[in-house]
């Protein structure tokens, strides 16, 4: 069976195992995925990322981070562009999710950044998600 947004997968996947407390995740990699996470990683929102070798292709294994206490670091993940209606921004209306409290996920012509680095390139793409 194909899927038809492999990106929501892995978001929804994220969203799932982190409000179920799990110390990792797998899913199917892709070079994409395997950029989000790193942009996740960089922003404090998990520990880190593993690319394994699994029966077919590769699995992207994420470790997910939480507070001393037990809280969340990633207390929302939200799918904004989808294939049916893709949504895009100009480096002039780039959005800030939560006022800036969190990230949005921007796939530009220079790869996949974060809206701050955008404004500091002044460029604009596909609005992939919003991260908080």
């Amino acid at each position: 069976m194909t899927m038809t947004d492999p990106i929501a997968d892995m978001l929804t996947r994220l969203r799932n195992a982190s409000a179920a407390k799990h110390e990792t995740v797998d899913m199917p990699y892709s070079k994409f995925k395997a950029n989000i996470a790193e942009i996740l990683e960089r922003e404090g929102y998990i520990k880190g990322f593993l690319a394994k070798e699994a029966k077919v292709g590769q699995t992207l294994e994420i470790a997910l981070k939480y507070g001393p206490t037990g809280e969340r670091s990633l207390q929302g993940i939200k799918r904004i562009s989808k294939p049916g209606l893709r949504r895009y921004a100009k480096s002039d209306s780039l959005p800030m999710p939560l006022g800036g409290l969190g990230i949005a996920i921007i796939s530009t012509s220079s790869g996949l950044l974060t809206q701050k680095e955008c404004l500091d390139r002044g460029i604009g793409g596909e609005i992939v998600a919003y991260v908080w």
